[in-house]
């Protein structure tokens, strides 16, 4: 009877364990699974939070400046505001953070930013000096250079320095600088020069930079890819960047000139360039193909960007000839 009972026990104890291993090993599994889940959260679902491809054309339309400021100017600090303070600058982020998986918005960040940088040099060499002999302004001078600075710069980078400014701490200090400046030219303590012959030096070097974009493009566009080219979305968007900020601009420095675009007969024109890059900085396909320019499936946005690009890089030579007279 003894020996029954003691058999009988073994046979509980080893059902009972038979029974806790399944538990063991599915709470085993649930351990390893949850952190999964958890980083599968933080990094899509950051990243589908933070992903904003901002091309809204009527931003900053309506700004309120004091008499005697500039509205290019003010764009330019709008436009740096919203992308690096208020929709976040996610060019540089590292690894560990969401914004490190996107792709199209830094593009496009970095065109918006590409672009501000080109008028910042205008504004620095032309605009905001009374012909080339007067002295530079210091705070153009200072946003210019601070535009220039890389997007994807982090505050680590262990292949130069350990520490060194980020993209979005230079990009703050040119909204600062820009700011200043246009306080003082509200009060009167700074130039914007809008002559005839600024407005054309300025319409020459966004068609220089166009292109340069164009050059881009149709690289691209010959090297193919079809459906799966993952360097073609990143030169559109970064060319739709550059195309969007230069939208803004233009309207208001239409602003800025308007006495010399209403002299020379040229609001006609200056609305047909505004549409132009109007409609090629909010083209939206869902997928950026690069197919054959005569492909029947699968189109070519690339080739669609680039002609509207042309387009209006023919329109700003139609006015810079017409300043020219």
């Amino acid at each position: 009877m003894i020996a029954d009972r003691e058999e009988s026990g073994a046979r509980e104890t080893a059902s009972t364990g038979e029974r806790a291993r399944p538990r063991r090993l599915a709470r085993w599994r649930l351990g390893l699974l949850a952190p999964l889940l958890l980083l599968l959260v933080y990094y899509a679902g950051g990243a589908l939070y933070l992903h904003r491809i901002d091309d809204d054309p009527a931003f900053a339309a309506d700004l309120q400046l004091p008499e005697g400021a500039s509205y290019s100017v003010a764009v330019a600090v709008a436009l740096i505001d919203r992308e690096v303070n208020r929709n976040r600058w996610v060019a540089n982020d590292p690894l560990f953070q969401p914004g490190a998986l996107l792709d199209n918005m830094p593009q496009f960040q970095k065109g918006i930013v590409s672009a501000l940088s080109r008028f910042a040099i205008e504004l620095a060499d032309q605009l905001a000096r009374i012909r080339g002999s007067s002295e530079i302004d210091p705070d153009a001078d200072t946003a210019a250079g601070r535009l220039k600075y890389p997007g994807d710069v982090w505050i680590l980078e262990w292949s130069t320095t350990p520490v060194q400014p980020s993209s979005e701490s230079q990009y703050r200090k040119a909204l600062e600088a820009l700011n200043r400046y246009n306080r003082r030219l509200a009060a009167g303590e700074a130039v914007f020069d809008s002559r005839a012959d600024n407005l054309l030096a300025t319409l020459d070097r966004i068609a220089s930079d166009l292109g340069s974009a164009s050059a881009a493009l149709s690289d691209r566009i010959q090297q193919g890819g079809g459906l799966l080219d993952f360097g073609a979305d990143d030169l559109f968007y970064a060319t739709k960047g550059r195309l969007y900020a230069y939208l803004l601009l233009l309207r208001a420095l239409g602003r800025d000139f308007a006495p010399v675009i209403a002299e020379r007969n040229l609001e006609r024109a200056w609305q047909q360039l505004l549409d132009t890059f109007e409609q090629a900085a909010t083209l939206r396909p869902w997928v950026v193909a690069n197919g054959d320019l005569d492909a029947l499936l699968v189109p070519n946005h690339l080739a669609a960007q680039g002609f509207l690009l042309l387009r209006a890089r023919t329109q700003l030579r139609e006015i810079t000839n017409i300043l020219l007279k």
